[in-house]
């Protein structure tokens, strides 16, 4: 038996039943249509916003990575709760722009930028995170043909990274930003064309759910910034800080001291030195926003015993859920939050596993998990969903087609 992740708090039962926004999941599914389905909640979001308005410096604003759920209803509702976005192609800048949004509330970051993304950057007055010399260059000669001084920041690689990430950013060789030690030279040529220096933006990873190594990484990233500007020769009219806050995934898994790393950060910008004394703070997140406020919700189309091992067979899978599955950079393959919606609230009965309808051993949402006993019609329930779902998943694999999703 393998014990599955902690649920996030928030979620109520109906009679039994998983319930959220007040609707079971069976009637979440009648009135999608069909399952599988992603259902985000409204209320998790701003709860989640809240948690950090109260927590963090005023100063300090919240961009919110598109990349992490990209969903458009999402994308439009988070408009009024967070200071600005982030963004990591052309697709999302377009979205951007169908969504409604400020453009000039935009960052936009990635390496590999393709000259007709930077000239739609450049034209809609969004932030360009510059990721190397030659893309400065291009991005220049871009603005010029177009009569146009680009908006740009500069993207730092700088010498340590977030301990404890999933994903490393930043410490040695990257493909992402600049190395900190050229950064002088780029931004004296970024200045000395006359583009539009929007200061810096340090990275160094993502998904950490160690309290300490977040608190100890944004201090470096102030020093960093300080001795940079000190450099470069003037203060910075702004500064991404990065994220990297997590949420808990696993057995085992606990929540970020948030309360801490606000008051951390706090007594940091208490003593704050005359670079960075005006500049626009800013921290960039995505699945710390969203990734809890969502559930993929899969019917049970077939039981099967093999040798003596039960298989919860279902509609959906890794096509939808390649994080779940343990496809999506995890070295050993823990349980996501998986539950069975339909029976709640009772207590586990037996060990089985959730497979998806692909024809693939590596579509599995849960290995040997001790769950209530299901049956045919049945409706599992993958939690933290809400981020890197449908989107970082191989929805056109195998013609199973995508899953429908709802914000409710």
């Amino acid at each position: 038996m393998k014990p599955v992740g902690p649920i996030p708090p928030g979620f109520a039962a109906i009679d039994g039943e998983l319930a959220i926004g007040g609707m079971t999941a069976s009637q979440l599914i009648a009135q999608a249509g069909a399952s599988p389905l992603f259902v985000y909640s409204r209320t998790m979001l701003e709860a989640r916003i809240a948690q950090l308005r109260a927590a963090l410096p005023p100063r300090v604003n919240i961009n919110y990575a598109i990349k992490a759920n990209p969903l458009r209803q999402i994308v439009e509702f988070m408009s009024d709760l967070v200071d600005g976005f982030d963004i990591a192609s052309g697709g999302e800048l377009a979205l951007a722009q169908a969504a409604g949004l400020d453009l000039a509330r935009l960052s936009f970051a990635g390496p590999g930028k393709r000259d007709v993304e930077l000239a739609a950057a450049i034209a809609a007055g969004v932030t360009l995170n510059v990721e190397s010399a030659s893309e400065l260059r291009r991005a220049l000669k871009l603005g010029d043909a177009a009569g146009l001084a680009p908006r740009l920041a500069l993207r730092v690689n700088p010498d340590f990274e977030l301990r404890g990430s999933g994903m490393k950013m930043g410490g040695g060789a990257k493909p992402f930003g600049i190395d900190q030690s050229e950064i002088p030279a780029v931004a004296a040529e970024l200045l000395a064309a006359g583009a539009e220096f929007r200061g810096l933006h340090i990275f160094t990873g993502s998904q950490s759910l160690d309290t300490q190594a977040i608190i100890e990484t944004q201090s470096n990233v102030l020093a960093l910034a300080d001795r940079l500007a000190g450099d470069i020769g003037q203060a910075l009219p702004k500064l991404n800080m990065g994220g990297g806050f997590g949420i808990p995934y696993f057995h085992g898994d606990t929540p970020i001291d948030l309360a801490a790393i606000g008051q951390a950060l706090a007594e940091q910008l208490g003593h704050l030195p005359d670079t960075l004394a005006d500049t626009e703070l800013c921290i960039e997140l995505g699945r710390y926003l969203v990734g809890e406020a969502g559930v993929y919700l899969t019917t049970v189309l077939d039981r099967k015993e093999s040798h003596g091992d039960t298989y919860l067979v279902t509609d959906g899978g890794l096509h939808h859920q390649l994080a779940a599955s343990g496809n999506f950079g995890t070295v050993v393959r823990r349980n996501y939050p998986v539950a069975i919606a339909t029976r709640f609230t009772a207590e586990p009965q037996e060990t089985a596993s959730v497979v998806g309808c692909l024809c693939t051993p590596l579509d599995r949402l849960a290995d040997k998990a001790h769950l209530p006993r299901a049956d045919v019609g049945d409706i599992v329930a993958v939690f933290c969903a809400g981020a890197y779902g449908a989107t970082a998943s191989p929805a056109a694999f195998l013609g199973q087609g995508p899953a429908r999703e709802i914000l409710l």
